[in-house]
């Protein structure tokens, strides 16, 4: 068996609507194999949208962990560098402290592509997520 089936990348992920009416999805990627997390988010202006750049960003970040993790972590002075790698594939560096307890969770081993049929209950729990929302504000 090989080391790295022992490292899991985790990636959470929570959806909300702004107050523009855009899907806002904040994704906090915990990279075990090298101990660091990076939150990004991005808006999209429908759910299906939010989806499909959600399928791209999971792919991208697990593509790219070790690229993020060198220029980001490891080598880079400047903190905002890693903003503007993920600025490339149309994320933003998520500054928020706090991250909501209601989030969908999914697992990979590094530089694994993410197969569809994890972002089956992903979908459903995001949208879960949403229709919770609105009934509570609507309940205020």
């Amino acid at each position: 068996m090989r080391a790295k089936a022992n490292h899991r990348n985790e990636y959470q992920c929570t959806i909300e609507v702004n107050q523009n009416g855009k899907y806002c999805v904040r994704v906090r990627a915990v990279f075990t194999r090298k101990a660091w997390t990076l939150p990004v988010y991005f808006l999209a202006s429908t759910f299906d949208g939010a989806m499909t750049k959600l399928e791209k960003t999971l792919q991208f970040l697990q593509q790219q962990e070790e690229k993020l993790w060198f220029w980001g972590v490891d080598r880079s002075d400047d903190p905002k560098f890693s903003g503007e790698l993920v600025q490339e594939a149309g994320l933003r560096m998520d500054r928020r402290l706090e991250f909501p307890r209601r989030s969908s969770n999914v697992v990979l081993s590094p530089e694994q592509r993410v197969p569809a049929v994890l972002l089956a209950p992903v979908r459903r729990g995001l949208a879960g997520s949403i229709d919770t929302g609105r009934v509570s504000l609507a309940a205020d």
